[in-house]
């Protein structure tokens, strides 16, 4: 095979399969799930990404999904499709996380207020947000581990 016929979006799926918690794994820590979902932003590009890792009962990956993609400082998160992903996939928790480009892993107001919606809308339908993690560089912040959630 020659290595230049080898698309970006095929070496991103290797680079995911490669190096995250496959279906039937557990993620055990803000640590774990930052580096779980740090496969899903590893492509060049320099937009946010909002991705959510679904689980089952008993805490174990379902699937994880980039749902929304933005711009430079920003992604549009629409929790109602969330819930609908929530819902097709029979997951009973989430772990969401989302990059900054910048490379700063503070939480922004709409950070915050995504979370917030989020956690409103799932508990609604008996779905529990376990974290949200902030990827920037080689660093991330877990909401759990601060007590925001």
């Amino acid at each position: 095979m020659n290595i230049s016929s080898i698309s970006d979006s095929e070496i991103l799926e290797e680079y995911v399969r490669r190096f995250t918690i496959s279906a039937g794994g557990r993620i055990g820590s803000g640590r774990e799930a930052a580096n779980h979902f740090r496969a899903y932003f590893s492509d060049a590009s320099k937009r946010e990404k909002f991705v959510v890792c679904f689980l089952n009962g008993q805490h174990q990956v379902l699937a994880t999904e980039a749902l929304f993609e933005g711009s430079l400082t920003t992604s549009a998160v629409y929790p109602r499709e969330v819930i609908q992903r929530v819902l097709d996939l029979g997951s009973s928790a989430i772990l969401v996380g989302h990059n900054h480009p910048s490379g700063s892993t503070v939480p922004s107001n709409s950070d915050r207020a995504v979370t917030k919606k989020l956690s409103v809308g799932l508990a609604a339908i008996d779905v529990e947000i376990l974290d949200h993690i902030i990827i920037g560089g080689s660093e991330h912040f877990s909401f759990a581990d601060h007590h925001l959630l």
